[in-house]
C-alpha cells in the first residue's frame, strides 16, 4: 500500500498525540529542502515516554507498509530520529529539544497546521 506524503503525516501526528507528547510541530519542507517532504518535531518528558512515543510512531509506519529507511537513538531517548522517507520524526527529550532547537533551524518552513 502506498502512502503520500500528507497522509503519512497525519498518522504519524496522531500517533504521537496518543502518547501525549509535548509541542508537537510539523514544518513543511518541500519548497525548501530535498531531505523530505516534512519533519515532526515533539518531545517527551522523560526516557520512557520519548521511547513510547517512538515506537507508538514506528508500530503505526508498520502498520502501514511504510518502510522504516532508519531509527537512531531508542537506546538513549534523548533524541530519536526516525526516518521515514518523506516525513522525518525528531522525538527529543525536554532537555534536548531547547538545547537543540530545531525548529530554529529550519525558520524558513512553515508550519504545517491541523485540525
Amino acid at each position: 500500500m502506498t502512502v503520500n506524503s500528507e497522509k503519512l503525516l497525519e498518522l504519524t501526528v496522531a500517533a504521537a498525540e496518543d502518547k501525549k507528547a509535548h509541542e508537537l510541530v510539523a514544518l513543511n519542507l518541500k519548497e525548501i529542502s530535498l531531505v523530505a517532504d516534512y519533519f515532526v518535531i515533539c518531545h517527551g518528558n522523560s526516557d520512557t515516554q520519548v521511547q513510547a512515543i517512538a515506537t507508538a510512531i514506528r508500530k503505526q509506519a508498520d502498520e502501514l507498509g511504510v518502510r522504516i529507511r532508519g531509527i537512531e537513538g531508542m537506546d538513549t531517548a534523548r533524541w530519536v530520529l526516525i526516518d521515514l522517507g518523506d516525513v522525518i520524526v525528531h522525538v527529543f527529550h525536554r532537555d534536548e529539544r531547547e538545547y537543540y532547537g530545531i525548529e530554529r533551524l529550519w525558520s524558513d518552513a512553515k508550519v504545517v497546521e491541523f485540525a
